[in-house]
């Protein structure tokens, strides 16, 4: 079997690796033991990069076409997929080992995905700023332009009002937990749910002040978050 290619975000940090979406691909392609090497791009040259390999565009809301990561290749069959949800989705169909979306939850996975982002989204501003903090200048002005049409300036990493949206945004998210029985958003099953919690964990954990933002959040709920991706990692063979 040929290794698999994975497209992810270069940066500034130590292995690179930082950005939620090409995570969630990284974490199932470990849990199901799938070989695959990483190629890194810088945030500035991944349209061109991905549209000269032939990746599938997403629209933006403008209704212009912009190539974005994570992107797999699949040499062993040919494939080129595009969007983290939709990699998995093609990873659980072509290697159904070590199921991701089990008891045919993936439907209900994707509506989770959505839902957990409505609770992150409102209070995602300081991680904005951090991850300029990360990118080369290019990179991280071209990160600006890209997303602050989605998430208006200013971005203040000490915004009190944002960190407040984000730790209720967590608030309910440990009210979903406590709604199961076992450790995992699905009680005693591991899933892709878990998968989608904890890259967003990673890259908070990545990208901010490990001191006194990461150990903020990982006080919150009793330090449950900071368990959250320990256990999913250890899950996953990441740690």
């Amino acid at each position: 079997m040929l290794p698999l290619v994975l497209y992810d975000v270069m940066s500034d940090l130590p292995g690179n690796n930082f950005s939620p979406n090409p995570a969630k691909p990284r974490f199932v392609l470990s849990y199901k033991g799938i070989p695959f090497v990483t190629i890194w791009v810088e945030y500035a040259d991944i349209h061109i990069a991905m549209k000269s390999i032939g990746a599938k565009p997403i629209k933006r809301r403008d209704g212009s076409d912009v190539c974005t990561v994570p992107v797999l290749s699949d040499p062993n069959t040919g494939a080129l997929i595009t969007d983290s949800l939709e990699i998995v989705s093609y990873l659980e169909k072509t290697y159904p080992e070590k199921p991701v979306f089990p008891n045919n939850s993936e439907p209900l996975i994707r509506a989770f995905d959505s839902a957990y982002m409505s609770l992150i989204v409102p209070g995602i501003k300081p991680i904005f700023l951090r991850t300029m903090e990360i990118l080369s200048p290019a990179s991280a002005k071209f990160f600006m332009g890209a997303r602050s049409g989605d998430v208006p300036l200013p971005w203040d990493p000490n915004c009190d009002t944002d960190w407040k949206l984000l730790e209720k945004g967590y608030n309910t998210a440990c009210e979903w937990y406590q709604k199961t029985d076992g450790k995992w958003i699905m009680g005693d099953t591991f899933s892709y749910a878990d998968i989608i919690v904890a890259c967003w964990l990673l890259a908070l954990k990545r990208v901010l002040k490990e001191n006194d933002e990461w150990a903020r959040i990982s006080s919150w709920n009793g330090g449950k978050w900071a368990q959250v991706l320990v256990d999913v990692e250890k899950e996953c063979k990441l740690a």
